[in-house]
């Protein structure tokens, strides 16, 4: 997806009569369904007119242009693309970030600045960074930029408004290297700008080259659990961009000059569905671990805990633990330790079969605190599917301030890495389901994220064993309302699930004992072969993603189109826990659908057992 796509001499034409951020504007509205922002609004119409102005001091004409261009599987966009050849007749495309900064100060962060953005100063990444991660990102998952005919990508940032000197914080020594791959330029810097891009593309021809970069086709998106393996063995298989990145250099700061301070380091990290918050965990475990750290990363869900264990194998995997890990721990034991879906943090680490002697009077939070000297926890509050699950952001804020002598830090992820990158289809499910009110009332049919409504489970069925016969990861999940039976004798399931004349087991049970040899243990339904054959619940879906999901919404939440609202049914469910929530059942099935209904990468497969709730949900789609 792009706002804009042409050649430069119409740009120019656009710029000069000052249509080019109504054009844009009209874009995004089509494409998102809402206004952009006044200062989006604003940033287009003062930044492309500079752009417009060394493009004629570089007499750009026949050249090709992209603006805000969304990066595949991702909802973040870049700002301006320009495609041509280069003076050796080579195929070329320069990546501009544009900026309206005016000044910045030191962060202590590897590829940050300071500045004022968004209303207030924030830590963001330094522009030649921003720029080196698209330009890493796109030669990663764009086939226009691999193989034999390869387009050369290069980028730099365009700080129109900023007065950049040679003392200047974006000048620092530590970017040096960044800058020398990705040069900036600054307010004074439009001829230097001009000459860079007459290197890079001043020969023109554009058009085709710029064809080449809209109509390839995305590599498969990266899988996490298939690369986790080769991460931890010091791999790079993801590249961090714009705000993963802040936070990834801020932990290590954190670390590295941290570490002997009176003070306790706590981050929060705050991100809904697909925003990455596993990756950005995931790559710090790796290399905190490569530099000699003592790190561990905790979850709150067996499934997750143990799948990564099988993938990373033994020796890694002792450093993979549980949230109940820490009880009566030495303090400060761990250097960091990195907390994924810290919403599933509980009030205390004991449980039934902890032994008298052992149990622990500290809530598990302070636990984790009390064992870290940095203590990093990934939050999403909608993601909190039982009423033992308390770790939200407010409550970990809450206890901070409470205790005392604790440093905290916050920061929030917003760009979108599944559902084919779509904001809009999150934003959709979370006003749908009435968790969030949104921009996004109605679903618009999109080419970038496959969604369907499908009138039996044996529809749902058939179209996910279709994709995985084409090679694509795909899971059947299903809200629990129906019984969990133990394994047959022989270890083969039974056929739980029963909806019309179609039948399907769960999972296996935790702890199941001996299975038959091709149904998976309930910790690796989600990673392994076999898994597809059995209809996960939540307790095994949290925390995965697969290029396709399938889901069923059960007979637990249903929509009262009469009333226009929502309603539970506690007695259609078969979670014994969830169930004694009682009035907070409505809340806790709301989260568990849209968990269920935002695994997918590449699309959606949604059966509902209620067809009032159908008809509400295909009400909100066009």
């Amino acid at each position: 997806m792009r706002l804009y796509s042409g050649i430069w001499s119409s740009f120019h034409i656009e710029t000069t009569r000052n249509q080019i951020a109504e054009m844009l504007r009209a874009a995004y509205r089509t494409y998102y369904g809402h206004e952009p922002s006044v200062s989006e609004s604003t940033s287009w119409r003062n930044s492309l007119s500079m752009l417009d102005n060394v493009g004629t001091m570089a007499s750009l004409n026949d050249h090709g242009i992209l603006l805000e261009y969304q990066l595949p599987l991702s909802s973040k966009r870049l700002d301006a693309m320009i495609t041509g050849y280069d003076r050796e007749s080579s195929r070329r495309a320069v990546v501009i970030e544009l900026k309206q900064w005016e000044r910045c100060r030191h962060a202590v962060g590897a590829n940050q600045v300071i500045t004022f953005v968004g209303g207030r100063e924030r830590e963001v990444n330094h522009p030649s960074a921003q720029v080196q991660g698209y330009v890493q990102y796109l030669t990663d998952v764009h086939t226009a930029f691999q193989g034999d005919r390869a387009i050369a990508l290069d980028g730099c940032g365009f700080l129109h408004n900023y007065d950049l000197q040679n003392d200047d914080v974006l000048q620092d020594e530590k970017f040096t290297g960044l800058i020398k791959s990705y040069p900036l330029f600054g307010n004074g810097g439009f001829e230097e700008l001009a000459s860079f891009l007459g290197k890079k593309v001043g020969s023109g021809g554009g058009s085709d080259i710029l064809n080449q970069v809209e109509q390839s086709k995305y590599r498969p998106s990266k899988k996490l659990m298939m690369h986790v393996a080769e991460t931890i063995d010091g791999q790079q298989t993801y590249v961090l961009l714009d705000e993963q990145r802040v936070i990834y250099d801020k932990v290590f700061a954190l670390v590295k000059h941290s570490l002997h301070r009176a003070k306790k380091q706590v981050v929060v990290v705050k991100g809904g569905p697909g925003t990455g918050k596993s990756v950005i965990a995931l790559n710090l475990m790796a290399q905190l671990s490569r530099e000699n750290f003592i790190a561990h990363y905790a979850t709150g869900s067996k499934s997750f805990t143990e799948t990564l264990r099988a993938i990373v194998g033994t020796r890694a995997g002792a450093q993979f633990k549980y949230f109940n890990s820490y009880m009566n721990e030495i303090a400060n034991t761990v250097d960091v330790l990195i907390c994924d879906e810290a919403h599933r943090i509980r009030s205390t680490s004991n449980n039934r079969f902890t032994r008298k002697e052992n149990k622990s009077i500290k809530p598990q939070l302070a636990e984790l605190i009390n064992v870290s000297k940095v203590l990093v926890l990934f939050i999403d509050d909608y993601q909190m599917v039982r009423p033992d699950e308390i770790g939200s952001i407010q409550y970990v804020l809450d206890h901070v301030s409470r205790e005392g002598g604790i440093e905290l830090h916050e920061y929030e992820l917003t760009t979108q890495f599944r559902c084919g990158g779509s904001e809009a289809f999150i934003d959709w499910v979370n006003d749908t389901l009435g968790i969030v009110k949104t921009t996004s009332p109605m679903l618009e049919v999109s080419s970038d994220f496959e969604f369907k409504i499908c009138s039996s489970p044996k529809e749902l069925d058939d179209l996910i064993r279709e994709k995985l016969n084409k090679g694509f990861t795909a899971r059947m999940m299903a809200g629990y309302c129906w019984p969990w039976s133990n394994p047959k004798a022989d270890g083969t399931l039974v056929d739980d699930i029963v909806i019309g004349d179609w039948e399907r087991p769960w999972n296996a049970k935790p702890n199941s004992g001996r299975l038959a040899t091709e149904i998976p243990p309930a910790s690796l339904w989600a990673y392994q072969d076999g898994g597809q054959e059995q209809v996960g619940c939540i307790y095994t879906a949290q925390g995965f993603e697969f290029d396709f999901a399938g889901v069923i919404i059960g007979p637990d939440l249903t929509y009262d189109l009469d009333k226009g609202q929502w309603q539970a049914h506690p007695n259609r469910s078969s979670d014994g826990t969830l169930k004694r929530a009682k009035d907070g059942y409505l809340d806790y099935a709301k989260n568990l659908y849209r968990v269920l209904l935002t695994r997918g990468m590449k699309g959606c497969y949604v059966h509902f057992v209620d067809k009032e709730t159908e008809r509400f949900v295909r009400s909100r789609m066009r």
